[in-house]
């Protein structure tokens, strides 16, 4: 049983995504003075006594515009109440009424669907707050909730009200969460991948880059297994990028990496692999994160039985440093292998968390020394490896103790690593050596010791 999600519903600049933020106990949602920031639909967990329930953020309506993405965003509005439970309209107490707040007031009161609260925003004063609150009336929609996002003034009365509208709480055992972040640059077809996942226009795809400003998070399942899809902004160059929304929305991208399980490196089929593309490509590793380069826009490409070997070949050689990552040759706009992408995410979240035992590592290592000794320095000192062992997961950690790290160049460094890839596989997942030495060996062993003694 899904958990019910509540509807943030108003006009442009009243506070919706500062109240969201408060009442999820977050700071997720990107707030900035001006009107569009939020476009799409944004989930964000929520508790209050005893009911968790999703506040879904929408953008900011208007019924008599159709430039720009304002259609797109009255769309995400109206389907974020048709899907929830209750709804929550906000508006400005400092401002007042306007013409606005009283026709998406009538809209609400024709849908005859949910239960509506009016939350009037920034009442950061208690005093005048009631007052500020009162004027709201008018708007038909039940008593008027004198709230402050910023400060949290009022929401817990907003929120008892709230709640006791919402289906019972029940026990509900949650199946684990594979948490896939969705990256690229601008317009590589991010938003029409998570459509083509979830069936539905969960996302605003538009031809005009920028469109996605906030990471989006959607659930999809699939063989008992449960996949957070996390769409996030496209990611340009760093000095084309100015202070403000796409500024936000980037560093929401880059920490949608860091708490992804896999994430999804979508490249453009016809631009080919960008700078920017082995930018991105290179965090994606240095994060440890598992990775499946998605290629779109295959429908595009004009193909013969050659074709997608040369590409093959050269998406490897620009991205030779993540050449553990399998790739898969898609279109988000026809469906094209689009399923075939969460088979990959399976396999590389196996690999993300696979352990090996210290006996396989050192069986491993002992034929890549007999293989390839270690080289000798001029003054006659060679390195040795005395053992390795896998210290962690996620990614795949190992330690390798030897003589001295300093006696190990990078190009034999390399080499271990490759012997690690030929061996144990880990195809879809970096991994990491660390080279520790003697001294450190010994350290640890005492530390050991008197661990054991105490």
């Amino acid at each position: 049983m899904p958990l019910p999600i509540v509807a943030i519903i108003g006009r442009p600049n009243v506070g919706k995504s500062t109240l969201v933020n408060r009442l999820a106990g977050v700071q997720e949602a990107i707030v900035y003075d001006t009107p569009g920031v939020t476009r799409d639909r944004t989930y964000k967990p929520a508790f209050w006594a005893d009911r968790d329930f999703l506040v879904v953020d929408t953008g900011g309506l208007i019924f008599d515009d159709d430039t720009e993405f304002l259609p797109y965003i009255r769309e995400q509005a109206m389907l974020a109440l048709s899907e929830a439970s209750a709804a929550i309209m906000v508006v400005d107490g400092q401002e007042g009424p306007t013409a606005s707040d009283l026709e998406i007031a009538q809209w609400l009161r024709q849908q005859h669907s949910v239960p509506v609260f009016l939350a009037v925003n920034k009442c950061e004063s208690p005093d005048q707050g009631l007052i500020q609150a009162a004027q709201f009336w008018e708007l038909g929609l039940g008593e008027p909730y004198a709230v402050s996002g910023i400060h949290g003034n009022g929401t817990g009365e907003l929120l008892d009200e709230l709640v006791s509208h919402l289906p019972p709480p029940e026990a509900i055992e949650e199946p684990e969460e594979i948490r896939v972040a969705i990256v690229g640059r601008p317009n590589v077809g991010k938003s029409s991948l998570l459509n083509a996942f979830v069936g539905e226009n969960r996302a605003i795809v538009s031809p005009v880059s920028g469109t996605t400003r906030d990471a989006i998070d959607m659930l999809v399942e699939r063989d008992d297994k449960r996949y957070r899809l996390i769409d996030t902004a496209g990611i340009r160059k760093k000095k084309n990028v100015d202070y403000g929304p796409e500024f936000f929305g980037i560093n929401r991208a880059f920490k949608a990496i860091r708490r992804a399980d896999v994430v999804l490196l979508v490249i453009d089929a016809i631009d080919g692999v960008t700078e920017q593309d082995q930018k991105l490509a290179g965090r994606i590793e240095e994060d440890g994160r598992a990775c499946v380069v998605v290629v779109n826009k295959w429908d595009a490409v004009d193909k013969d039985s050659h074709t997608i070997y040369e590409y093959d070949r050269t998406i490897g050689s620009k991205l030779y440093f993540m050449e553990w990552a399998k790739r898969i040759y898609t279109s988000a706009m026809t469906g094209q292998r689009v399923p075939n992408i969460l088979d990959l995410v399976d396999q590389a979240v196996a690999e993300h968390r696979r352990r090996v035992s210290t006996s396989v590592v050192n069986e491993v290592l002992e034929e890549a020394v007999g293989w390839h000794t270690p080289p000798t320095t001029r003054q006659g000192r060679q390195g040795r490896i005395y053992y390795g062992t896998q210290v962690t997961a996620r990614p795949p950690t190992f330690a390798l103790f030897v003589n001295d790290p300093k006696l190990f160049g990078e190009s034999y460094r390399r080499y271990i690593e490759k012997q690690f890839r030929q061996n144990l596989g880990f195809e879809g997942s970096p991994i990491r050596l660390l080279w520790r030495g003697k001294k450190m060996r010994d350290l640890e062993r005492q530390s050991a010791n008197r661990a054991t003694k105490v």
